[in-house]
């Protein structure tokens, strides 16, 4: 018989801070980084020479909040490995997490997200770069839905632990032109049973155009949701 890694995969709710997920731990779940790992790896989620003021201002805004205590920044690597802590994954196996799928600044999905456990809400300052093109000059609807598939799903894994999505349905309001900074805005609004459902926009900078609006419904995950048999 093969033996059975379980693995929990954080779909749809994806975003790049490598964590493992301790099954052996009480409720709530308990989510920590891997820090010797995290030292090797670059954190996209702090600013770089492509970020516009209005980012760095947006990013510093949030920043300064998090040494309040009330929110935290997450950390973003462009590689990650999901999997139990007391079950390590293969030698070698390494994802490609989408949203950080190139390593040259500005040209992709730059961005920082912010969490706030008392309002489970979930803030994601977004700046889309010219690989994310669909109209001329405009963001691409598909990069869209990732970033707020991204944010949405972000929120739900920090309140509710692993989830995978079921469903986004999104109203795009107003095209979003490459290079401007965006407020990705989004809260967990309730649960029932294995179902959690979440709400975002995306706005402009500086709350003066709305974007897009989605609502998200995401399931959470039993242990045994995902396995990898390994031989």
């Amino acid at each position: 018989m093969l033996p059975i890694r379980t693995c929990l995969l954080r779909g749809g709710g994806l975003f790049g801070h490598l964590t493992c997920w301790s099954h052996t731990s009480p409720a709530p779940l308990r989510w920590f980084s891997i820090s010797a790992a995290s030292a090797r790896k670059r954190d996209y989620s702090l600013p770089n020479e492509a970020w516009s003021p209005d980012t760095r201002a947006l990013y510093r805004k949030y920043e300064e909040l998090s040494r309040g205590g009330a929110w935290r920044r997450i950390p973003s690597y462009n590689s990650t490995v999901h999997h139990m802590a007391d079950s390590p994954p293969e030698g070698g196996r390494v994802n490609r997490l989408f949203t950080r799928n190139t390593e040259q600044d500005g040209a992709g999905f730059e961005y920082s997200m912010f969490y706030n456990a008392d309002e489970r809400r979930m803030i994601c300052v977004f700046q889309p770069g010219p690989f994310l093109e669909g109209p001329p000059g405009y963001a691409h609807g598909g990069c869209i839905a990732t970033i707020l598939d991204s944010t949405l799903g972000a929120g739900v894994v920090y309140v509710q632990g692993p989830v995978m999505t079921a469903n986004l349905n999104i109203d795009y309001r107003n095209p979003i032109p490459l290079g401007c900074t965006v407020i990705v805005d989004s809260h967990v609004e309730k649960e029932e049973g294995r179902k959690v459902y979440a709400r975002g926009q995306i706005r402009s900078h500086d709350d003066q155009i709305l974007h897009t609006e989605a609502t998200g419904l995401f399931i959470k995950l039993d242990m045994c949701d995902v396995v990898f048999k390994s031989s």
